[in-house]
């Protein structure tokens, strides 16, 4: 993690990138909100852009939690990088021009609306030192990080590589 820090994929949450939905007028953080919550609504007077509240089906767990946004409980509800952004430094990143660090933070393939014990418990880890406790998701949390490192030119670890090739096994129709 030698010079890693948060700051080096760009301002969090900024629309100016090159991914998928970059330049559309609203922040990822609404971007990945709106798409992956359940009874949406928006604020009004945000040209659709500012999630008030919805229903997250959580991949991670398998629970349900309600999103209201405020200064409570807004947090519980965070975006998760599916492929951690200090693994990412690791594997890679650092050798990466600014710009594509930003859109490697604000790809939606890489991100996912998720709760908040769950992306506090996965940290920066890999597939080698974290899965999903809903263990349905695993099979498509898996093959979502393999799919962020083969669009990104990411390495795999020995640990990370055995860990996937396990977990894919299980899963003949992914």
């Amino acid at each position: 993690m030698t010079a890693y820090s948060r700051a080096q994929f760009g301002q969090a949450w900024t629309d100016d990138n090159g991914a998928l939905w970059g330049h559309n007028g609203c922040d990822t953080r609404n971007d990945i909100l709106r798409r992956d919550l359940d009874e949406v609504t928006l604020r009004p007077n945000t040209n659709g852009c500012v999630v008030s509240s919805g229903v997250l089906h959580d991949p991670y767990t398998g629970t349900t939690i309600r999103f209201l946004r405020g200064s409570g409980t807004s947090q519980l509800v965070p975006i998760d990088h599916v492929v951690a952004l200090g693994d990412a430094w690791q594997m890679g990143a650092q050798q990466w021009s600014a710009a594509r660090r930003v859109d490697l933070a604000n790809d939606p393939l890489n991100l996912l609306a998720v709760d908040e014990t769950s992306n506090n418990q996965k940290g920066d880890s890999d597939a080698a030192s974290w899965l999903p406790t809903n263990k349905s998701y695993r099979c498509a949390y898996v093959a979502r990080q393999v799919a962020v490192k083969a669009r990104y030119g990411l390495a795999v670890t020995a640990a990370e590589r055995d860990s996937i090739a396990r977990v894919l096994a299980g899963c003949p129709t992914t």
